[in-house]
């Protein structure tokens, strides 16, 4: 796995003027299925870690009004992948985008806007992140985050497969 910048085939690409944070991990391809077939995989096996670290989110800002998530595997097992459509919520997140080559999830709150994109490539897969934020809290938020993030995202990616 390998940090890389967000490729041009990504639809996140065209996000990132004005980014507060964006950042972009490449990984071999673990196989041919759809991209959401691997991020579904993925995100059933997160981390116990990362799902406790998501319930502290959850405990820590809502006293500021924000959006409880929920835990990052909070998926349907049950559901097949072709089955999912733009609008569904995929975990903590809501499917904005779905082709067999690219993956688009995202949230919006009033402190930031996130997108995630499994972009297959010639080479690999990138997992893309880019965030916009809005208002001083978006930036307090992002302090504690970003650097986590680093550590979850790929932790999370090596589960595909």
């Amino acid at each position: 796995m390998a940090e890389i910048a967000v490729p041009a085939a990504s639809r996140l690409h065209a996000r990132l003027p004005g980014a507060h944070f964006h950042d972009c991990y490449r990984m071999a391809l673990p196989d041919g299925r759809p991209v959401l077939a691997l991020f579904l995989d993925a995100v059933a096996r997160t981390p116990p870690w990362v799902n406790r670290l998501m319930a502290l989110r959850n405990a820590v800002v809502a006293p500021l009004g924000l959006k409880n998530l929920g835990g990052l595997n909070n998926v349907d097992p049950a559901k097949p992948v072709d089955a999912y459509r733009p609008g569904d919520r995929v975990g903590i997140f809501t499917l904005l985008h779905v082709s067999d080559d690219e993956v688009v999830l995202g949230d919006a709150d009033r402190h930031l806007d996130v997108q995630v994109s499994l972009c297959r490539l010639d080479d690999g897969l990138a997992v893309s992140t880019v965030v916009h934020v809005h208002r001083l809290l978006g930036h307090l938020y992002m302090l504690p985050v970003a650097p986590l993030h680093r550590r979850i995202v790929p932790a999370v990616m090596r589960r595909m497969g």
